[in-house]
């Protein structure tokens, strides 16, 4: 196998008529969306180069779902870039793409406009081909004979240090050797229903895609609308009998927080993963008590892992004063420690802390059109001297604990997770910085409050750098708490002193705007 669409491919020879996918105001079955598909690859089809990006400006859908599996039957790759981003943002992530087509609804057309795309545009009803099936057939078999497994499928936008976002580039066999594992190791079948929380411009939606296509199962995608009405999300997950929740921590905690369950427990839930941050002990064992019999897994990994690198099964209770182990790395992928010397740190070295990296097919291609950004971090392995082994430097910390298992020890640099999402602080404080009335600015994340936390000299009008921020930034990455100061403190070298600002911050009690 060497191209994921053998998996939509199969699933429909044996369920044609099995709802693939559901959403607010429509369903799918697998015949049906392999047709269109097809239809769509066959129109794409040298209206671009193969192996070059095609957008996606939509919200996630049936449509949008129908859409990525016909960009890569043109034998092209996908990128959601989500409507709701500010127009500065659209524009950095598609003139980093530098792509020629871009395919949107008609509502969304202007927005484009706004981030100064003058390419082509495709609006989703112009998607139609006429061609009859066996010239439909004859240009996908052409496309897919020239396509080999490390092509890519996807690029999705990460944060990144300068100011500009980073497209993490996944190939084929990535995504099948994770999915091939993800679902085997956690027992997803054709009886399976995946509730999508997940935003498609996120991988965690990668893994309820492309689990859903594997295995014959269901997807049901939740409007990302309803989770400011989590009674909306709940009588959703109940009526489509939902049985598998791959959720970004901050989900399951918001869920949760705003008594979500206490209108109603659905009841086929079995199922229950998380990533993208530390899972607070106090919110999962809330989950727990009500679904003592489900199957609790603490997933970790970067985007640049294809998803997750480790796993681990909860197979007991845990008090609040405990951390969760991040567990052990997926069949096929070398998770290891480095000291700051490059030395490895062994399993039998509990609670030494080091830089955890990552080796095997699940590593992106890389950075798209950013070659010094993946050469930073896609490097030759250090205990490899014998040829050159490329590597993830994940520059997150862990830690082994006297069980053998990893365990998170926090960040090296100023990367974060906030909100289920990876943030360069460097580009929230460059953000701030071409702010009109900021001068200079400083940030830091508050990891006990969740939250980003910003210092900054210049005019003391925070409503006002607010709002600058938020049609630069999406809302994840706007400060949740904004101070204006005389100056920033510096150390002997002439640097801001971070950590002083930060005992600053403490001595304040983390007040908002204090």
């Amino acid at each position: 196998m060497n191209h994921v669409l053998e998996y939509l491919e199969a699933s429909a020879a044996v369920y044609p008529e099995k709802t693939v996918a559901i959403d607010e105001k429509s369903t799918c079955t697998y015949r049906e969306l392999l047709a269109d598909a097809r239809k769509i690859g066959a129109f794409l089809a040298g209206k671009t180069e193969v192996r070059k990006p095609i957008a996606v400006f939509m919200d996630k859908s049936i449509a949008t779902l129908k859409i990525f599996m016909g960009i890569l039957y043109s034998g092209c790759f996908y990128t959601l870039v989500d409507p709701a981003f500010p127009s500065e943002r659209v524009s950095q992530i598609l003139t980093v793409l530098n792509t020629d087509i871009v395919i949107t609804v008609r509502e969304h057309g202007e927005k484009l406009q706004q981030a100064g795309y003058d390419r082509d545009v495709i609006y989703v009803e112009e998607l139609q081909c006429d061609a009859e099936e066996g010239e439909i057939e004859d240009i996908l078999n052409c496309i897919r004979q020239d396509i080999v497994d490390t092509d890519p499928v996807y690029c999705n936008f990460t944060s990144g240090s300068t100011g500009v976002p980073k497209g993490v580039l996944v190939g084929h066999r990535s995504v099948i050797d994770f999915i091939d594992q993800f679902t085997e190791v956690f027992g997803i079948t054709d009886q399976d229903v995946i509730g999508n929380q997940a935003p498609f411009d996120f991988d965690v939606s990668v893994k309820d895609i492309y689990s859903t296509l594997k295995t014959g199962a269901t997807l049901v995608i939740i409007p990302k609308s309803y989770f400011m009405f989590p009674t909306a999300v709940v009588d959703m997950l109940d009526e489509h009998r939902v049985t598998t929740l791959i959720w970004a921590v901050s989900a399951l905690c918001l869920l949760n927080r705003l008594h979500g369950l206490k209108h109603k427990v659905p009841a086929c839930i079995n199922k229950i993963m998380f990533s993208g941050e530390v899972m607070p002990i106090k919110q999962l064992n809330a989950w727990r008590s009500y679904y003592p019999d489900a199957m609790f897994v603490n997933l970790y990994g970067p985007t640049e892992v294809t998803c997750n690198c480790t796993y681990y099964i909860l197979d007991r209770e845990f008090s609040e004063d405990e951390k969760i182990p991040m567990g052990y790395a997926f069949t096929n992928e070398r998770v290891f420690l480095l000291d700051e010397q490059d030395r490895k740190i062994s399993s039998g070295q509990a609670g030494v802390p080091g830089e955890l990296c990552v080796a095997g097919s699940c590593l992106a291609l890389g950075y798209y059109n950013n070659p010094e950004g993946t050469d930073r971090a896609f490097t030759k392995n250090p205990l490899q001297s014998g040829w050159y082994e490329r590597i993830y430097r994940t520059g997150d910390l862990a830690t082994y604990g006297k069980d053998g298992m990893l365990y998170f020890a926090g960040r090296k640099d100023f990367q974060i997770k906030h909100m289920g999402h990876r943030i360069e602080l460097e580009e929230i404080e460059s953000v701030l910085d071409s702010v009109s009335i900021v001068e200079h600015a400083c940030c830091f994340f508050d990891e006990k409050k969740g939250k980003i936390v910003a210092y900054y000299v210049g005019e003391d009008d925070r409503k006002r750098v607010l709002e600058e921020m938020k049609q630069k930034v999406p809302e994840y990455m706007v400060p949740n708490v904004l101070r204006c100061v005389e100056e920033l403190p510096l150390t002997k070298n002439g640097k801001t002193d971070r950590k002083l600002i930060r005992e600053q911050y403490a001595m304040n009690g983390g007040k908002k705007n204090g």
